[in-house]
């Protein structure tokens, strides 16, 4: 006889109480998220609720292999928590890529199981076999695309476009239909495993084929597309094997990741349709030091930047990839309080798109305890720079290329940018004089009002501090 605490731990209406308390916690947790005192206390609050969704789909009665589900367990603890703890600020990117990846490669097997279990979905509801396939199509293509995401940040594959030229988009569209005809083909009925493996085999070469064309400029964007990509194919996973709790977490990050990639688009100017044609992008080196316009690179010095900061009113800060790079944010904190204790106002330029992924720099100068209201989003901030002194552009590049406004043959035209060139003076902190992830100049650098202090970011700032301190 079955002991009464098994039965009602096993019963069907307690684990949907789990589900719903874990998904209650999913969408809390979530909305902890909307600011940074409040995410990592949301970013536990979700992990709670991911924890009770495991055990009520452990709880489901007749569950086979536990002890394959208890290795898979331990060895992604094994590999994700040390990962999670000592990845960079300036490597999230990626690995937001390579996680999201797995996440869609994860539910392309489960649907290949679900099709080898079920004989082919000959013993299933067709709406599981819609779904199920549904999943397999987008699941693969959001992992082979954020595999070649991630080895585009890693630079282990070059930043430009990779294509196959005017038959790129053909292609695309012929790999599409195939993988489409071969589901059509199961839902309708067909039970050969070969028809899966060509459903699979379409969308992982449409996986690489759609992210491969695009360049570094849009990978934001590309990253967060296929995150919604990955929660949708969840979502389908959760109905085709009745999961609640996997149902309302797909929709939940299919819905964000939707609405993030509509939002990165607009910070950009683009449509999605274009970002997914790809065609820019692309890092382009230049000797240190050169012009990369028409017209004269003015250089400067630490002494010389850190006076003009001291006597002036208000001070902008406008961070890009270059400060996440150095890791010069706590730096800049240091220098900020000096100028504040000298009666400078100081603010921070936050563009939607700078660094590699929505919310970059947010994140690095919340880590460095900047107080979040100097935070000013660009349509809160572009109205200041016409009253600003200084503006201490650190290591940012398209966002604030004046060609998105002025010059219609550009390929970032119509893009809004940070217009820190209305300022009364502008510094430039780079390396180099490279381009940035479009690939293009920037007349920004040669702007008489320009100057620009090459070097390491948080080696820059630290000598601008120590001058500020002498005066």
């Amino acid at each position: 006889m079955t002991p009464p605490i098994a039965t009602f731990l096993t019963d069907t209406n307690f684990r949907s109480v789990l589900y719903i308390v874990s998904f209650s916690l999913f969408i809390y947790g979530l909305s902890g998220l909307t600011g940074p005192k409040t995410a990592v206390r949301g970013n536990r609050i979700a992990a709670v609720g991911m924890g009770v969704a495991i055990v009520a789909t452990l709880l489901m009665p007749h569950l086979h292999n536990l002890g394959l589900i208890v290795l898979g367990v331990v060895l992604g603890t094994i590999v994700g928590v040390p990962a999670a703890r000592r990845v960079k600020m300036t490597q999230m990117p990626q690995m937001v890529a390579l996680f999201n990846g797995v996440g869609g490669g994860a539910v392309a097997l489960i649907a290949w199981v679900e099709f080898r279990k079920s004989g082919g979905f000959a013993d299933v509801p067709t709406y599981v076999a819609i779904f199920s396939v549904f999943a397999a199509i987008i699941g693969s293509v959001s992992f082979w695309g954020s595999n070649i995401a991630f080895a585009k940040l890693q630079e282990l594959l070059p930043g430009k476009p990779i294509s196959i030229g005017p038959a790129q988009q053909p292609v695309n569209f012929l790999l599409l239909a195939a993988a489409a005809a071969c589901g059509v083909a199961i839902v309708a009925g067909s039970h050969g495993e070969g028809l899966f493996l060509g459903l699979l085999v379409a969308a992982a070469i449409l996986g690489n084929f759609v992210v491969l064309p695009i360049g570094g400029a849009d990978m934001p964007v590309v990253i967060s597309l296929l995150n919604a990509f990955t929660g949708l194919s969840a979502a389908a996973t959760g109905i085709a094997l009745n999961n609640p709790a996997l149902i309302v977490a797909g929709m939940i990050v299919g819905a964000s990741g939707t609405l993030l990639t509509q939002q990165m688009a607009h910070a950009m100017n683009r449509s999605i349709t274009s970002v997914v044609a790809g065609g820019f992008g692309g890092a382009v080196e230049a000797p240190v030091g050169a012009a990369g316009t028409d017209g004269t690179v003015r250089s400067t010095s630490a002494a010389d930047v850190a006076i003009q900061m001291a006597y002036a009113r208000q001070v902008v800060v406008v961070p890009g990839y270059g400060m996440a790079v150095s890791q010069a944010q706590h730096a800049v904190r240091e220098m900020s309080k000096l100028l504040e204790a000298k009666g400078v106002a100081v603010k921070y330029a936050i563009h939607p798109v700078a660094g590699r992924m929505p919310g970059h720099m947010n994140v690095l100068l919340a880590e460095a305890d900047v107080p979040y209201d100097q935070l000013k989003e660009m349509d809160d901030i572009n109205g200041e720079f016409s009253r600003t002194d200084v503006s201490l552009v650190i290591g940012a590049n398209d966002v604030t290329n004046p060609d998105a406004r002025n010059k219609p043959d550009s390929p970032i035209y119509g893009m809004p940018i940070l217009n820190v060139d209305e300022s009364s003076s502008v510094i430039v902190l780079k390396r180099s004089m490279s381009s940035g992830y479009a690939g293009i100049d920037n007349p920004l650098f040669t702007n008489p009002k320009t100057s620009m202090l090459f070097g390491d970011a948080k080696g820059s700032v630290a000598d601008i501090t120590e001058e500020l301190k002498a005066l």
